[in-house]
C-alpha cells in the first residue's frame, strides 16, 4: 500500500522579540536625547509606545514616564538617574548598567528582581506577592 504523505505543517509567523528601531517622531527625539522636546509633545497629547524599543545607551534623565510603555524595551547602559518609573510599564524591559540612582521603580518590581536586572542582565519581572 502506498502511505499517503503527512500535510506539510503551517508556516510560522517569525517572532522577533528583540529591541528594534521604531518609525515614530518621539522615539527620534530620544534618540537625540531631546529630553525637553519629547516630554513637551507628550503633554502636549501626542501618544507614544515604546514596547520593543532600542534605547540603549541613552542619557534618558528628566523622562516624564509617566504613563510610558517601556515592556521589553532595552535600556542597557542608559542614564536613568532620578526618573520617576512608577507608573511606566517595565515588565520585560533590560536595564543591565543602566545608572539608576534616585530612580523609582513600580512596586510589581522587588530590589533584588531590579538588581538581578542591572547586575546579571535579566529582564524585569513583575513579582507574584
Amino acid at each position: 500500500p502506498i502511505l499517503a504523505a503527512e500535510p506539510p505543517l503551517p508556516e510560522m509567523p517569525r517572532m522577533n522579540n528583540g529591541p528594534r528601531a521604531l518609525d515614530h517622531p518621539l522615539y527620534a527625539l530620544l534618540l537625540a536625547e531631546d529630553i525637553a522636546g519629547f516630554n513637551a509633545r507628550r503633554a502636549a497629547g501626542e501618544a507614544v509606545s515604546l514596547q520593543g524599543a532600542m534605547l540603549r545607551g541613552l542619557d534618558l534623565r528628566g523622562l516624564d514616564a509617566r504613563d510610558l510603555d517601556l515592556r521589553d524595551a532595552c535600556l542597557r547602559g542608559c542614564d536613568l538617574r532620578g526618573i520617576d518609573l512608577r507608573h511606566a510599564q517595565l515588565a520585560g524591559a533590560t536595564i543591565t548598567e543602566a545608572r539608576v540612582s534616585g530612580c523609582w521603580f513600580p512596586d510589581d518590581f522587588t530590589a533584588d528582581e531590579i538588581r538581578l536586572a542591572l547586575e546579571k542582565g535579566t529582564r524585569l519581572r513583575i513579582s507574584r506577592r
